[in-house]
């Protein structure tokens, strides 16, 4: 896959998990009138987690402008660490904080003490499974876009085996050899 499709796919996938997000946010934001702190801490991990993809798509974006011509490989190998950092907290979140064990029992064991949150539990249990498809395509698409970094670094390493000769390389090839980045 050619790398500039790569990375769009990126910012795609990553566009796909934010919706999803959203969607469970306005959804779960729709609570019964009495107070739950488990609402609230819901609340609380999500504006955290839309917070935190953002930073991860504003990064993304960063890396795919890398890609197109002018190519800057290393501008966007530093974009796209920024944008796993970022996602890999993402899904440290969501996995501890939303859809792990713990988390889903105490949302259930809501919906059993107060029959009036039962839907709204719902709801809820819902949206963080819908979340779970866009959040595995964009850890997908970001190890394609290393795969595909890693495979054009690599069309661009030189071997040279020192045997005692002086190598001369033209100064007009020189500048060239080091705007691709190569010392």
């Amino acid at each position: 896959m050619a790398l500039e499709k790569t990375f769009r796919e990126l910012s795609l996938s990553l566009h796909k998990l934010e919706d999803a997000l959203n969607a469970l946010h306005a959804t779960s934001g729709d609570t019964p009138n009495d107070v739950s702190v488990l609402a609230d801490r819901l609340e609380e991990t999500l504006l955290d987690l839309k917070g935190t993809l953002y930073g991860a798509r504003r990064a993304a974006v960063q890396a795919r402008k890398a890609v197109n011509a002018p190519t800057d490989l290393d501008r966007a190998r530093r974009a796209l660490t920024r944008c796993q950092e970022r996602f890999h907290r993402v899904e440290q979140v969501f996995a501890s904080e939303l859809s792990s064990y713990e988390k889903l029992t105490d949302f259930a064991r809501l919906g059993n003490e107060r029959r009036a949150w039962q839907p709204w539990v719902e709801i809820v249990k819902v949206g963080i499974e819908q979340c779970r498809e866009p959040m595995e395509q964009a850890s997908r698409a970001i190890a394609a876009c290393w795969g595909e970094l890693a495979e054009r670094l690599g069309m661009l390493n030189i071997s040279v085996q020192a045997t005692g000769q002086k190598i001369a390389v033209p100064r007009s090839k020189a500048r060239d050899l080091e705007v691709e980045g190569v010392t």
